[in-house]
């Protein structure tokens, strides 16, 4: 049987474990754990005897447009808020790379990120580069898919036409395809020691005074991390990230961290395993939240910008905006606002929209005749996957580097720089003693500061 070669965006191989510090030191979650949610999902709706499916990040110039001609059929492209000033330059790359392309292109889900309350001014100077993008992707497609209607809206005020955009949600959701895991609803009211999962962005103070409020009130409470800075804190290093609240687990005393009530999960099927030990689980994490719909535990979003409240909002996932939330806001009061009837209700038409988005690229997925997602769950269930990542006494004997590579390179850069200022006994290199010497050493070095 002649397959379809399909190259699909991926950090990594689903099925090969990895460990905690190969995780970190070459970031195989692309920053957040949470992207691992929707590319695992999107693998998974591909899986069909007549598809090969070939993971690849290859996006980024004319060479790796060839190479996509030569190894694929299909370039299947699972984006999370790409729209977002940090990825402004990479979206540019793969704008051109796509340019390129004689293959046909499918974004499953792309998103922009502003403010909650749908203010662009941070994402507006990178118009230009959303547009080469967008415009790229439809010059290889019938649509684009969007994550909701807050980016699309965004895409028709750039000039786009509604019928260049498609609003599909994220594959997250469709992991099960038509099916939705059902959610274990606690009939009896939270207590101390009811089991709790929380899910934080650092980098929103706001959700500080709530953890505060919770770790107190709740003794089973614990903390699934999700950036790369949280495992590398985990590892013994120091936080590099921009959250400094004190209320939130920044650091080793912090008693989310030193009361080992922080696990850090590498891989989606041991995350929805541990979240299913759960009853309940809130935060300003999207992907954190369906990871625990998926592990049937329910969820509330603490929405805090436009992405986590346009795919909270069309997939009827409950939600609160965390702005209007009072410090003291305990995980039972935000259980006992939630509804989860719509989100149930509408997956058959939402998964039905999904579908015909696929459709109608020429793709076929895994509940069609010739699918095989049995053989991604007999894949993934084999797997010797780590276990949690959890603070430990050899993690801080032995801390892992957290320096970044560009951090790396200017320390570097400077040792050479004074090794190149000094002889080979430790003087000044416009000395005598080093004057009379072969420069081959320093000459070297200098090349190097050059480049």
């Amino acid at each position: 049987m002649s397959q379809t070669r399909i190259a699909l965006r991926g950090f990594r191989d689903p099925f090969k474990p990895v460990q905690a510090a190969q995780t970190y030191k070459r970031n195989l979650i692309g920053q957040n754990v949470g992207n691992l949610v929707f590319l695992q999902a999107a693998h998974r709706l591909l899986m069909r005897d007549d598809y090969d499916i070939r993971l690849t990040l290859k996006m980024r110039d004319a060479s790796d447009a060839a190479w996509l001609d030569r190894n694929a059929d299909h370039l299947v492209v699972p984006l999370a808020n790409a729209f977002r000033p940090a990825f402004a330059n990479r979206l540019e790359e793969m704008a051109q790379c796509i340019r390129k392309l004689k293959i046909p292109v499918t974004v499953l889900g792309v998103g922009a990120q502003a403010t909650v309350s749908g203010k662009t001014s941070k994402i507006d100077p990178m118009s230009r580069e959303v547009k080469s993008f967008v415009s790229a992707v439809l010059d290889h497609g019938p649509t684009i898919g969007v994550r909701g209607e807050f980016t699309r809206d965004y895409l028709i005020s750039l000039g786009f036409s509604d019928s260049d955009v498609e609003v599909i949600g994220c594959p997250s959701i469709f992991h099960y395809g038509p099916d939705l895991p059902e959610l274990r609803i606690p009939s009896a009211p939270f207590t101390s020691e009811t089991p709790l999962a929380v899910n934080i962005s650092p980098y929103v103070h706001s959700m500080g005074p709530i953890l505060r409020s919770n770790q107190e009130h709740y003794r089973d409470l614990t903390y699934f991390g999700q950036d790369l800075h949280t495992l590398g804190l985990l590892l013994g290093g120091e936080y590099r990230g921009t959250g400094k609240h004190p209320d939130l687990p920044l650091t080793h005393d912090h008693p989310m961290l030193a009361g080992d009530q922080t696990v850090f999960c590498l891989d989606p099927r041991v995350w929805y395993e541990e979240l299913a030990k759960r009853e309940f689980s809130f935060g300003t994490r999207i992907h954190g939240n369906i990871a625990a719909l998926l592990a049937g535990t329910p969820a509330v979003v603490l929405a805090h910008d436009s992405r986590t409240l346009e795919l909270a909002r069309y997939f009827d996932i409950p939600f609160a905006k965390i702005q209007k939330l009072d410090p003291g806001t305990l995980a039972q009061e935000l259980f006992a606002n939630a509804d989860y009837t719509q989100y149930s209700a509408g997956h058959a038409e939402r998964w039905n929209r999904f579908t015909t988005y696929m459709n109608a690229h020429g793709l076929k997925h895994a509940y069609q005749p010739g699918g095989t997602a049995e053989e991604f769950d007999a894949k993934i269930a084999a797997a010797d996957f780590a276990p949690p990542v959890r603070l430990t006494e050899q993690a801080l004997r032995k801390p892992i580097s957290t320096q970044t590579s560009m951090e790396r390179r200017a320390e570097r850069k400077a040792r050479l720089a004074e090794l190149a200022s000094r002889g080979a006994n430790g003087e000044p290199a416009d000395t005598p003693a080093a004057s009379n010497r072969k420069p081959s050493i320093v000459a070297r070095i200098r090349r190097k500061l050059a480049k």
